[in-house]
């Protein structure tokens, strides 16, 4: 299983065992209304923390990979070059 996934599902869960919490408990409905808010509001942002983060890992990953690549084509072309060289004479 991803950590994606793992991580998604421990926010879930986080996140539904709040709201419940929430919903039993004996406080009047619109405290309860207002801390269910709250605590969406914190879980969304939280969750957007964590995409943000992920996509910057990806988007680190992808220039890395990119770097790679072009070290790999000049590689092979300078190495092309010498053949061709080595060729003519």
């Amino acid at each position: 299983m991803s950590t994606g996934k793992i991580v998604l599902g421990v926010v879930a869960g986080v996140a539904l065992g709040s709201i419940l919490g929430v919903l039993f408990a004996p406080e009047k409905g619109s405290t309860t209304r207002k801390k269910i808010c709250k605590k969406g509001q914190d879980d969304i942002d939280t969750l957007k923390d964590k995409f943000s983060d992920f996509i910057d890992g990806i988007s680190e990953k992808f220039e890395k990979v990119k770097e790679d690549v072009k070290d790999f084509t000049d590689e092979v072309k300078n190495k092309s070059e010498e053949t061709e060289k080595e060729v003519k004479k």
